[in-house]
């Protein structure tokens, strides 16, 4: 599928927006349309942040979604939100971490994904982040690693931050090619 709209939800400070804009940086870079919608609630740190991300290979009449394709929910405040809204035979991303109780549809796949412990066993748990947007690589194919990667280098200067940033891709990638991609 060449069409992917992800809706990235999480508590401020959970890089929500960072990974939505590498997936429309490296959409860019490999040549697709896209759109990166940022929404932020009444508090920035610790409030609730969404970005909406459309990847095309056609243009893009609009960057608001209804339906997304795909939904990453860092929390369960977010999972709730965003969930139901998910297409039908969408994919919904879950940070197990912190969800316990995964929203039941029959329609969607979850993919529960330990984003937080994969992140502290590379000593930065700010890193969930990319360990989700590395699962959500890993199954959507919606940019490559390569691209996304060429935008991390780009969007993050400090090169300890990137080095970490680069591994916790790549263990959200492993991860999904190790468990079985099950739902709930």
């Amino acid at each position: 599928m060449s069409y992917h709209a992800v809706v990235i939800a999480g508590f401020g400070g959970q890089g929500v927006m960072l990974a939505g804009q590498i997936i429309a940086m490296a959409a860019v870079i490999e040549g697709k349309n896209a759109t990166w919608l940022p929404s932020y609630g009444p508090e920035m740190r610790g409030g609730t942040a969404n970005c909406t991300v459309i990847v095309d290979e056609k243009p893009i009449n609009s960057p608001v979604v209804d339906h997304p394709t795909e939904v990453i929910a860092m929390n369960f405040p977010s999972m709730m939100k965003f969930g139901p809204r998910l297409k039908h035979r969408g994919i919904l991303f879950v940070n197990s971490s912190i969800v316990e109780h995964v929203l039941e549809r029959d329609d969607v796949e979850t993919v529960k994904v330990p984003a937080n412990e994969i992140a502290e066993e590379l000593g930065n748990t700010k890193a969930a982040n990319m360990v989700m947007l590395g699962a959500f690589l890993e199954v959507t194919k919606a940019v490559s690693f390569e691209a996304v990667r060429e935008a991390l280098s780009e969007k993050i200067t400090r090169k300890d931050l990137l080095e970490i940033d680069l591994m916790a891709l790549d263990r959200g990638r492993e991860y999904i090619k190790k468990s079985h991609r099950g739902s709930s």
